[in-house]
């Protein structure tokens, strides 16, 4: 009786870890993504969803693109998918991408692909714009004619994405500079800013002409000129300026004439008064040199007489000197 309840248990033990195996197993094994592999007809190994496991691959994110991918007709395998997602790619952006290349008749491989993915690019979207070219608009470019006169000038740039230089070719911000400064420079060239209103299509195949999309990751299809305003008359604002500039320059300098000018005046103001205060202090020691010679017997009395005549001679003289040189005769009382 007890060998038989032992033989129960026993076998009881090994069914419950049996069903504990088969559990785990489950759950360590996408067993639905297996069927569904299998039932697509896609060669994908049980060992090859554990060994996903193991490296911590999602199997879903394999399993589910390499289905597609074979549905569509393309070659890829579990290891190629594997490793793309490893290198940090978006597997599913990538077959999506191989799809849409592999229905519009575009030449893209796998490798290629994945580098433009794992360079940052949105492969699908570069598939999608090589197939369906996209329109940018350019922002106001403001550029000034010969004539001086500011045109406004908006362009709409049609692209489509080139997948060969995809990987290191210049974005779209390289595409409007360049078409910017193409637009600066054709209407700097003209004379008249007349002739680009008249026509503005001269802009668009002129810098067309120029290769702008060279080192980019886009071909240019077409450049449309969408809008020419015309702005200020920068050549006479500038000229106004300029003007204004050399006026307040003269008023500065004919300014600094003047302050020198006053200041002279003023230093010759002071000359002049300090001279007639030396004057003036002579003139004081000339009483006390006449008495001083008097006394000391250097100069008579008759001499002193003399000089006072002399002077008061030439007092007379240029009184009448003066009159002389006044002018016309004045009448006398009698009005002759």
């Amino acid at each position: 009786m007890s060998g038989l309840l032992d033989m129960i248990f026993n076998s009881g033990f090994v069914f419950i870890l049996i069903i504990i195996g088969i559990a785990v197993f489950f759950n360590f094994v996408p067993i639905g993504l297996w069927i569904s592999a299998i039932a697509a007809g896609v060669n994908v190994g049980i060992f090859n969803l554990i060994g996903m496991r193991l490296r911590r691959v999602p199997a879903s994110k394999i399993v589910l693109p390499l289905i597609k991918a074979n549905k569509a007709g393309l070659n890829v395998n579990v290891n190629q998918l594997e490793a793309h997602y490893l290198a940090g790619g978006n597997v599913d952006r990538v077959i999506d991408a191989l799809i849409a290349a592999h229905r519009a008749q575009i030449n893209l491989t796998f490798e290629r692909s994945c580098a433009i993915d794992l360079a940052g690019r949105n492969v699908l979207e570069a598939v999608q714009m090589s197939v369906n070219p996209e329109v940018i608009e350019t922002p106001v470019v403001s550029a000034v004619a010969k004539d001086g006169i500011e045109l406004k000038v908006k362009a709409r740039v049609t692209v489509r994405a080139n997948i060969d230089r995809l990987v290191g070719g210049a974005g779209e911000a390289t595409i409007i500079a360049r078409v910017g400064e193409g637009i600066v420079t054709n209407v700097g060239s003209s004379i008249d800013h007349s002739k680009v209103l008249e026509n503005p299509d001269y802009i668009s195949k002129t810098v067309l002409d120029k290769g702008l999309d060279a080192g980019t990751a886009f071909e240019i299809l077409s450049i449309d000129i969408a809008d020419v305003d015309v702005g200020r008359n920068i050549g006479a604002a500038l000229m106004t300026d300029q003007a204004e500039a050399d006026k307040r320059i003269a008023q500065a300098r004919a300014e600094e004439r003047r302050a020198m000018a006053v200041a002279k005046e003023q230093e010759m103001k002071a000359y002049t008064q300090e001279m007639q205060a030396k004057v003036v202090e002579e003139q004081a020691k000339v009483p006390a040199a006449l008495a001083d010679a008097l006394s000391k017997g250097r100069l008579g009395v008759m001499d002193y007489y003399r000089m006072n005549n002399i002077n008061a001679d030439t007092e007379m003289r240029k009184t009448i000197a003066e009159v002389k040189t006044d002018g016309p005769d004045k009448p006398n009382n009698n009005g002759k």
